[in-house]
């Protein structure tokens, strides 16, 4: 009898939305060059190729980006805190 997956293996089943420039931009509150100036630093996730000059970066992978940075502030334990 197989066993239960635990959380952390269902979420990396979970299909990711992707998520357009715009999108990006609205959530982290950064603009175009900075998102691809961080990207070439490696201070930001990379897009995925939809296809032509058509770009999209995974929504799980922004969420974790914002989650890291939030965790660096001082005295804020956690992003619900900020609601």
């Amino acid at each position: 009898m197989a066993s239960a997956a635990s959380p952390e293996e269902i979420e990396d089943r979970r299909v990711t939305r992707l998520i357009r420039l715009k999108e990006v931009q609205h959530r982290v509150g950064l603009g175009r060059s900075t998102i691809y100036r961080w990207m070439a630093e490696g201070k930001f996730p990379k897009p995925v190729q939809l296809g032509g000059s058509t770009v999209a970066w995974s929504e799980s992978e922004v969420d974790r980006w914002i989650a890291n940075r939030l965790s660096q502030v001082p005295g804020l334990d956690a992003p619900e805190q900020l609601c």
